[in-house]
């Protein structure tokens, strides 16, 4: 059978004995078919042994068995007969076999798929051609492969600029991976050193303070043992007076009582007392105080400035990007929205109607929507400009500091110019670090944290704050320059070389 299997399509349908197509067609007992006369001419002979043998299988018969026509593969044959006559089919080439030859044999007929239906677009048997593709537009498998390869060049003018696309972008990807690893190694070997001198200098000041602390034990301790000591003495010498005042007062010699009083009679009126008045163990809690303060403040300094790099350095804060709106009804004197509300222009000429929403005297702006949760945006300053968060509940009317970004409770600003400046309820802070006209701002509304970034190849933290928030926040700009200043909040866009938040 596995022989069989393997032969061409049309061999199945030929007579082993004749070697020609089937003639009046029979299936023996063991499934080989036959032609009736050359199978029956076969058994004809074997009458005399009384057996009967299968020339293919050799499978004997001990009863000569009934050879009965079978229609359905005469039928078979009939329609196989005028397709081998049909052009294209006579040039069709058997396959040889493989070890895929399973893949391409026809589940329904169990024939080798050697043509293809161009109607259905599939792979097909001999069978199928004369089955349920009878009618259809069938071509060799060979014919239509050679067809579709011709298209491959095509397909290579396209895939390759896409391949050169994606090599590139993995040569990057790879530079990338080669900066931060450079990056990171870096900066383990400059904290280590950075940490070796901390620890360095933490012990030389902890074996200083122990010094001083030593010293000063035994400066202390020597004052308070000579007072001591003296006070031993006069405690002796006191007891011994005591004594003799016993003494005396038990005297019965008058003359001799009153001429031993006069001498012990100074005594009477010594308020002296060499113990210090003045607690001064004052010293070792001052020292403790500055070492735990000190100590407090690394904590802190170290806790938040790492655990808020961890965050940055992985990009989270991209997926908490938005776009901010400012507000028509909040845009103060001088100042003129454009480009759906997302360009701030400094402008003397601009003049607005009375809103309770608007700032009065001040050229400011808040953004439209309030903000909570996770938030990160980015802005385009032209030249001076005032970056800001404000609860909706800043004073708009007025001069005073109520109104002004920074000088009050309500808002918080970075003040972008020459250097930047921090202000917050009217406490100035300086920050020292590169220009950029890029700023960065990130808010964890819940989580009270407030940054902001100068952003350009690299993104450096310019100020934090921790805080509670007690209300949504609004983003907010300042302009007081020269005509033609602006603000643009843009689109945060990704970039393969943001590497690091300092």
């Amino acid at each position: 059978m596995a022989q069989q299997r393997n032969q061409a399509p049309e061999e199945k349908f030929c007579c082993s004995i004749c070697l020609d197509l089937l003639k009046d067609p029979v299936t023996i007992p063991c499934g080989h078919n036959y032609c009736m006369s050359c199978i029956k001419t076969s058994w004809d002979e074997g009458d005399q042994r009384g057996t009967y043998r299968c020339t293919l299988c050799r499978d004997t018969f001990s009863q000569r068995p009934v050879l009965v026509k079978s229609t359905m593969l005469a039928d078979l044959v009939e329609k196989l007969k005028p397709h081998y006559g049909s052009p294209t089919l006579k040039k069709r080439k058997c396959v040889e076999a493989s070890v895929k030859l399973q893949e391409n044999i026809c589940s329904r007929h169990g024939e080798v798929m050697t043509f293809f239906c161009c109607t259905d677009q599939q792979c097909i048997c001999i069978l199928c051609s004369m089955d349920n593709h009878n009618g259809h537009d069938i071509v060799s498998a060979a014919a239509e492969r050679t067809e579709k390869q011709n298209k491959f060049g095509e397909i290579w003018q396209n895939i390759q600029p896409k391949i050169q696309d994606r090599e590139q972008d993995a040569k990057l990807l790879q530079k990338k991976m080669e900066t931060i690893n450079y990056s990171a190694d870096k900066a383990v070997e400059d904290s280590e050193k950075i940490f070796t001198e901390l620890i360095r200098v933490i012990e030389k000041r902890s074996s200083e303070v122990k010094e001083q602390i030593r010293s000063w034990q035994k400066t202390e301790g020597s004052r308070v043992k000579e007072l001591q000591e003296k006070l031993d003495q006069e405690i002796t010498y006191m007891k011994s007076k005591k004594a003799e005042l016993d003494k005396l007062s038990r005297s019965e010699d008058h003359t001799q009582f009153l001429q031993s009083y006069c001498s012990l009679s100074i005594l009477t009126g010594s308020t002296y007392s060499p113990v210090p008045k003045t607690d001064r163990l004052w010293y070792f809690k001052d020292v403790i105080a500055a070492v735990k303060a000190a100590s407090d403040k690394m904590q802190n300094i170290l806790t938040e400035k790492l655990s808020f790099s961890k965050l940055m350095n992985s990009a989270e804060y991209l997926q908490y990007s938005c776009q901010i709106m400012m507000d028509p009804n909040t845009v103060g004197i001088w100042l003129v929205l454009s480009d759906e509300n997302r360009k701030i222009t400094f402008d003397k000429k601009a003049r607005y109607p009375e809103h309770p929403d608007r700032f009065e005297y001040s050229p400011q702006v808040l953004s439209k929507e309030g903000l909570t949760g996770r938030c990160y945006w980015e802005m385009e300053i032209s030249r001076d400009a005032k970056v800001a968060v404000a609860y909706k509940s800043i004073a708009r009317s007025g001069s005073s500091n109520a109104c002004f970004f920074g000088q009050n409770k309500k808002s918080w600003v970075l003040h972008c110019n020459d250097s930047y400046t921090f202000m917050h309820d009217d406490d100035l802070t300086l920050i020292s670090a590169p220009k950029s006209s890029r700023i960065g701002v990130y808010l964890d509304h819940s989580a009270g944290t407030l940054a902001f970034f100068s952003v350009s190849e690299t993104m450096t933290l310019l100020h934090r704050v921790q805080t509670t928030f007690t209300e949504p926040l609004y983003a907010g700009v300042y302009l007081s320059g020269s005509d033609g200043d602006t603000v643009e909040f843009g689109r945060v866009v990704p970039s393969l070389k943001r590497q690091r938040v300092d």
